[in-house]
Protein backbone atom coordinates (compact mmCIF):
# COMPACT_ATOMS: atom_id res chain seq x y z
CA UNK A 1 0.00 0.00 0.00
CA UNK A 2 0.87 3.52 -0.48
CA UNK A 3 0.85 6.04 2.28
CA UNK A 4 0.61 9.94 1.76
CA UNK A 5 4.39 10.27 2.34
CA UNK A 6 5.03 7.87 0.43
CA UNK A 7 3.38 9.33 -2.24
CA UNK A 8 4.80 13.05 -1.30
CA UNK A 9 8.76 11.64 -1.32
CA UNK A 10 7.68 10.68 -5.31
CA UNK A 11 6.87 14.05 -6.24
CA UNK A 12 8.98 16.53 -4.04
CA UNK A 13 11.55 16.09 -1.59
CA UNK A 14 11.00 15.96 1.83
CA UNK A 15 13.01 19.26 2.34
CA UNK A 16 10.94 21.22 -0.29
CA UNK A 17 7.44 20.04 0.21
CA UNK A 18 6.66 23.22 2.43
CA UNK A 19 7.73 25.58 -0.13
CA UNK A 20 5.27 24.06 -3.22
CA UNK A 21 5.08 26.44 -5.00
CA UNK A 22 2.91 26.99 -7.27
CA UNK A 23 1.17 24.17 -5.51
CA UNK A 24 0.68 26.07 -2.15
CA UNK A 25 0.67 29.51 -3.38
CA UNK A 26 -2.78 29.81 -1.87
CA UNK A 27 -1.50 29.20 1.63
CA UNK A 28 0.73 33.35 0.94
CA UNK A 29 -2.23 34.81 -1.02
CA UNK A 30 -4.37 36.67 2.66
CA UNK A 31 -7.46 36.54 0.45
CA UNK A 32 -8.00 32.84 0.52
CA UNK A 33 -9.82 32.12 3.73
CA UNK A 34 -11.23 28.55 3.97
CA UNK A 35 -14.80 27.86 2.97
CA UNK A 36 -17.02 27.49 5.72
CA UNK A 37 -20.44 25.42 6.50
CA UNK A 38 -23.21 26.28 9.13
CA UNK A 39 -23.90 23.86 12.35
CA UNK A 40 -27.69 23.38 11.05
CA UNK A 41 -28.59 23.04 14.43
CA UNK A 42 -27.23 26.71 15.63
CA UNK A 43 -25.90 28.57 12.24
CA UNK A 44 -22.79 28.65 14.09
CA UNK A 45 -19.99 28.41 10.84
CA UNK A 46 -16.73 26.03 10.89
CA UNK A 47 -14.18 26.46 8.62
CA UNK A 48 -14.93 23.32 5.72
CA UNK A 49 -11.31 21.66 6.70
CA UNK A 50 -10.34 20.75 10.47
CA UNK A 51 -8.13 18.20 11.90
CA UNK A 52 -8.57 14.56 12.82
CA UNK A 53 -5.47 12.48 15.60
CA UNK A 54 -6.30 9.32 14.37
CA UNK A 55 -3.36 6.81 12.23
CA UNK A 56 -0.44 8.85 11.91
CA UNK A 57 -0.87 11.83 14.14
CA UNK A 58 -2.07 8.78 16.88
CA UNK A 59 1.13 7.21 16.14
CA UNK A 60 3.46 10.19 16.69
CA UNK A 61 1.03 10.90 20.41
CA UNK A 62 2.26 7.86 21.81
CA UNK A 63 6.52 8.97 21.13
CA UNK A 64 8.68 10.87 23.02
CA UNK A 65 9.18 13.97 20.50
CA UNK A 66 6.09 15.33 20.05
CA UNK A 67 6.98 18.59 18.32
CA UNK A 68 5.53 17.52 14.75
CA UNK A 69 2.40 17.43 16.27
CA UNK A 70 2.59 21.36 17.73
CA UNK A 71 3.72 22.38 14.32
CA UNK A 72 0.73 20.46 12.85
CA UNK A 73 -1.84 22.06 15.27
CA UNK A 74 -0.59 25.46 15.51
CA UNK A 75 -0.38 25.30 11.50
CA UNK A 76 -4.11 24.56 10.94
CA UNK A 77 -5.28 27.51 13.58
CA UNK A 78 -2.39 29.73 11.16
CA UNK A 79 -4.44 28.74 8.00
CA UNK A 80 -7.99 29.14 9.57
CA UNK A 81 -8.87 25.93 10.79
CA UNK A 82 -10.41 25.24 13.93
CA UNK A 83 -11.93 21.57 14.11
CA UNK A 84 -9.20 19.21 15.77
CA UNK A 85 -11.36 15.08 15.95
CA UNK A 86 -10.08 13.35 18.44
CA UNK A 87 -11.19 10.41 20.74
CA UNK A 88 -10.06 8.44 23.77
CA UNK A 89 -9.37 5.58 21.76
CA UNK A 90 -7.31 7.24 19.57
CA UNK A 91 -4.55 5.83 21.88
CA UNK A 92 -3.01 9.24 23.69
CA UNK A 93 -4.20 11.54 21.12
CA UNK A 94 -6.91 13.21 23.47
CA UNK A 95 -4.14 13.44 25.77
CA UNK A 96 -1.14 15.14 24.03
CA UNK A 97 -3.71 17.58 21.90
CA UNK A 98 -5.32 19.04 24.96
CA UNK A 99 -1.92 19.73 26.48
CA UNK A 100 -0.25 20.89 23.39
CA UNK A 101 -3.20 23.14 22.65
CA UNK A 102 -2.66 24.71 26.24
CA UNK A 103 1.15 24.93 25.49
CA UNK A 104 0.47 26.71 22.53
CA UNK A 105 -2.49 29.11 23.80
CA UNK A 106 -5.13 28.01 21.16
CA UNK A 107 -7.11 25.93 23.29
CA UNK A 108 -9.59 28.18 23.29
CA UNK A 109 -9.49 28.84 19.17
CA UNK A 110 -9.96 24.92 18.46
CA UNK A 111 -14.03 23.65 17.83
CA UNK A 112 -13.02 20.30 19.68
CA UNK A 113 -14.63 17.49 18.51
CA UNK A 114 -14.17 14.29 20.91
CA UNK A 115 -16.14 10.43 21.67
CA UNK A 116 -18.05 8.94 24.36
CA UNK A 117 -17.42 4.76 23.67
CA UNK A 118 -17.19 2.11 26.75
CA UNK A 119 -19.15 -0.75 24.82
CA UNK A 120 -17.17 -3.55 23.93
CA UNK A 121 -17.93 -4.75 20.37
CA UNK A 122 -21.05 -3.66 20.56
CA UNK A 123 -21.81 -4.86 24.23
CA UNK A 124 -23.70 -3.09 26.72
CA UNK A 125 -21.88 -0.68 28.15
CA UNK A 126 -21.40 0.49 31.58
CA UNK A 127 -22.83 3.67 32.63
CA UNK A 128 -20.75 4.86 35.56
CA UNK A 129 -17.88 4.24 33.48
CA UNK A 130 -19.22 6.13 30.27
CA UNK A 131 -19.39 9.02 32.72
CA UNK A 132 -15.61 8.50 33.71
CA UNK A 133 -14.45 8.74 30.60
CA UNK A 134 -16.18 11.92 30.08
CA UNK A 135 -14.91 12.93 32.71
CA UNK A 136 -11.23 12.13 31.78
CA UNK A 137 -11.71 13.95 28.15
CA UNK A 138 -12.94 17.37 29.82
CA UNK A 139 -9.72 17.09 32.38
CA UNK A 140 -7.55 16.30 29.04
CA UNK A 141 -8.87 19.14 26.90
CA UNK A 142 -9.01 21.24 29.79
CA UNK A 143 -12.11 23.45 28.47
CA UNK A 144 -15.52 23.55 30.53
CA UNK A 145 -17.24 23.33 27.82
CA UNK A 146 -16.55 20.88 25.05
CA UNK A 147 -17.94 21.69 21.47
CA UNK A 148 -18.54 18.56 20.30
CA UNK A 149 -19.16 14.81 21.89
CA UNK A 150 -20.56 12.08 19.89
CA UNK A 151 -21.05 8.53 20.55
CA UNK A 152 -18.29 6.45 18.83
CA UNK A 153 -19.10 3.73 16.59
CA UNK A 154 -22.58 3.71 17.30
CA UNK A 155 -21.61 2.25 20.96
CA UNK A 156 -24.68 1.17 22.57
CA UNK A 157 -26.55 4.32 22.25
CA UNK A 158 -29.11 3.63 24.56
CA UNK A 159 -26.80 4.00 27.21
CA UNK A 160 -24.54 6.79 26.33
CA UNK A 161 -26.44 9.06 24.35
CA UNK A 162 -28.57 10.01 27.29
CA UNK A 163 -25.62 11.04 29.00
CA UNK A 164 -24.20 13.34 26.24
CA UNK A 165 -28.12 14.82 25.73
CA UNK A 166 -27.69 15.56 29.85
CA UNK A 167 -24.30 16.70 29.47
CA UNK A 168 -25.59 19.19 26.72
CA UNK A 169 -28.33 20.22 28.87
CA UNK A 170 -26.33 20.80 31.81
CA UNK A 171 -24.61 23.25 29.45
CA UNK A 172 -21.57 21.15 29.52
CA UNK A 173 -21.55 20.07 26.27
CA UNK A 174 -22.80 22.19 23.14
CA UNK A 175 -22.69 19.80 20.28
CA UNK A 176 -23.97 16.21 20.71
CA UNK A 177 -24.19 13.43 18.05
CA UNK A 178 -22.90 9.61 16.30
CA UNK A 179 -20.34 8.24 14.39
CA UNK A 180 -19.12 5.17 12.36
CA UNK A 181 -17.36 4.14 9.73
CA UNK A 182 -18.32 0.39 9.82
CA UNK A 183 -20.66 -0.90 7.08
CA UNK A 184 -22.69 -2.85 9.32
CA UNK A 185 -23.54 -0.27 11.69
CA UNK A 186 -25.21 2.04 8.83
CA UNK A 187 -28.66 0.73 9.24
CA UNK A 188 -28.25 1.67 12.75
CA UNK A 189 -26.83 5.31 12.56
CA UNK A 190 -29.87 6.36 9.52
CA UNK A 191 -32.34 4.67 12.05
CA UNK A 192 -31.12 6.76 15.01
CA UNK A 193 -30.66 9.84 13.15
CA UNK A 194 -34.82 9.47 12.02
CA UNK A 195 -35.39 8.51 15.30
CA UNK A 196 -33.21 11.14 17.85
CA UNK A 197 -32.56 14.96 17.53
CA UNK A 198 -29.03 15.13 17.02
CA UNK A 199 -26.33 17.55 15.99
CA UNK A 200 -23.95 16.03 14.27
CA UNK A 201 -23.05 12.44 12.52
CA UNK A 202 -19.35 11.53 11.74
CA UNK A 203 -18.73 8.86 9.18
CA UNK A 204 -16.90 7.94 6.35
CA UNK A 205 -17.02 9.54 2.65
CA UNK A 206 -14.41 9.64 -0.20
CA UNK A 207 -14.43 9.99 -4.13
CA UNK A 208 -14.41 5.99 -4.06
CA UNK A 209 -16.44 5.47 -0.88
CA UNK A 210 -19.77 7.21 -1.87
CA UNK A 211 -21.83 4.98 0.16
CA UNK A 212 -22.91 8.25 2.15
CA UNK A 213 -24.29 10.14 -0.86
CA UNK A 214 -26.98 7.35 -1.14
CA UNK A 215 -29.25 7.47 2.34
CA UNK A 216 -26.70 9.52 4.96
CA UNK A 217 -26.04 12.70 3.73
CA UNK A 218 -29.12 13.49 2.16
CA UNK A 219 -31.08 12.44 5.60
CA UNK A 220 -28.72 14.88 7.16
CA UNK A 221 -29.72 17.31 5.39
CA UNK A 222 -33.53 16.37 5.43
CA UNK A 223 -33.16 16.19 9.45
CA UNK A 224 -30.66 19.68 9.97
CA UNK A 225 -27.79 17.58 11.03
CA UNK A 226 -23.93 18.79 10.60
CA UNK A 227 -22.06 15.91 9.00
CA UNK A 228 -18.06 15.15 9.59
CA UNK A 229 -16.48 13.58 7.31
CA UNK A 230 -13.31 11.24 8.60
CA UNK A 231 -11.11 9.19 5.81
CA UNK A 232 -11.39 11.39 2.61
CA UNK A 233 -8.37 9.49 1.26
CA UNK A 234 -9.81 6.30 2.01
CA UNK A 235 -6.86 6.26 4.76
CA UNK A 236 -4.16 4.95 2.27
CA UNK A 237 -6.54 3.36 0.14
CA UNK A 238 -6.67 6.62 -2.66
CA UNK A 239 -3.20 7.06 -2.30
CA UNK A 240 -1.93 3.61 -3.79
CA UNK A 241 -4.78 4.04 -6.69
CA UNK A 242 -2.92 7.23 -7.63
CA UNK A 243 0.68 5.97 -7.42
CA UNK A 244 2.41 7.18 -10.67
CA UNK A 245 -0.37 9.26 -12.03
CA UNK A 246 -0.26 12.98 -12.66
CA UNK A 247 -3.18 14.93 -11.00
CA UNK A 248 -5.19 15.66 -14.08
CA UNK A 249 -4.77 19.49 -16.05
CA UNK A 250 -8.82 20.60 -15.96
CA UNK A 251 -8.50 19.77 -11.53
CA UNK A 252 -6.86 23.37 -11.80
CA UNK A 253 -10.47 24.80 -13.13
CA UNK A 254 -11.51 24.38 -9.57
CA UNK A 255 -8.34 24.89 -8.04
CA UNK A 256 -7.07 21.62 -7.25
CA UNK A 257 -2.76 21.20 -7.85
CA UNK A 258 -2.58 18.24 -5.86
CA UNK A 259 -4.25 14.64 -4.99
CA UNK A 260 -5.35 15.68 -1.98
CA UNK A 261 -7.06 19.30 -2.88
CA UNK A 262 -8.52 17.04 -5.93
CA UNK A 263 -10.24 14.20 -3.45
CA UNK A 264 -10.85 16.71 -0.20
CA UNK A 265 -12.45 19.45 -2.74
CA UNK A 266 -14.75 16.51 -3.91
CA UNK A 267 -15.96 15.63 -0.54
CA UNK A 268 -16.25 19.49 0.00
CA UNK A 269 -18.48 19.84 -2.77
CA UNK A 270 -21.53 17.62 -1.37
CA UNK A 271 -23.80 20.35 0.22
CA UNK A 272 -24.44 18.28 3.45
CA UNK A 273 -20.91 18.33 4.66
CA UNK A 274 -19.91 20.75 7.38
CA UNK A 275 -16.04 19.40 8.03
CA UNK A 276 -13.40 17.41 6.74
CA UNK A 277 -11.20 15.97 9.20
CA UNK A 278 -8.00 14.44 7.38
CA UNK A 279 -5.53 13.19 9.97
CA UNK A 280 -2.30 14.21 9.89
CA UNK A 281 1.32 14.11 11.58
CA UNK A 282 3.20 16.48 8.99
CA UNK A 283 2.81 20.15 8.54
CA UNK A 284 2.80 20.27 5.08
CA UNK A 285 -0.07 17.93 4.63
CA UNK A 286 -1.82 20.48 6.65
CA UNK A 287 -1.13 23.39 4.42
CA UNK A 288 -1.85 21.06 1.29
CA UNK A 289 -5.63 19.61 2.89
CA UNK A 290 -6.44 23.37 3.42
CA UNK A 291 -5.91 23.89 0.16
CA UNK A 292 -8.83 21.46 -0.45
CA UNK A 293 -11.03 24.08 1.26
CA UNK A 294 -10.37 27.28 -0.33
CA UNK A 295 -11.62 28.86 -3.79
CA UNK A 296 -13.85 26.71 -6.04
CA UNK A 297 -15.25 23.20 -5.62
CA UNK A 298 -16.96 21.22 -8.87
CA UNK A 299 -20.14 21.55 -9.72
CA UNK A 300 -22.54 18.43 -10.82
CA UNK A 301 -20.33 18.05 -14.11
CA UNK A 302 -17.35 18.06 -12.83
CA UNK A 303 -17.77 15.40 -9.70
CA UNK A 304 -19.07 12.88 -12.75
CA UNK A 305 -15.79 13.59 -14.14
CA UNK A 306 -14.09 13.44 -11.39
CA UNK A 307 -15.44 9.56 -10.32
CA UNK A 308 -14.95 9.07 -14.06
CA UNK A 309 -11.40 9.08 -13.89
CA UNK A 310 -11.00 8.04 -10.34
CA UNK A 311 -12.67 4.29 -11.27
CA UNK A 312 -10.83 4.21 -14.22
CA UNK A 313 -7.49 3.90 -12.06
CA UNK A 314 -6.71 0.64 -10.74
CA UNK A 315 -8.33 -0.94 -7.09
CA UNK A 316 -11.44 0.06 -8.15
Amino acid sequence: MTTRREWLRMTASTAGMLALAPKFAWAQDSKSALITRAIPSSGQRLPIIGLGSSATFAQVARSEDQQALKAVMSKMVELGGTVFDTAPSYGASEEVAGRIAQELGIAQKLFWATKLNVASRGGPADAVAARNQLENSFKRIGKPVIDLIQVHNMGDIKVQLPILREAKQGGRVKYIGITTTFENQYAEMIDTMRREKLDFIGTNYAIDDRFAEETILPLARDRGIGVLVYAPFGRTRLWNRVKGVEVPAWAKEFGASTWAQFFLKYVASHPAVTCITPATSRPANVIDNAGGGVGQLPDAETRKRMIALVNSLPGG
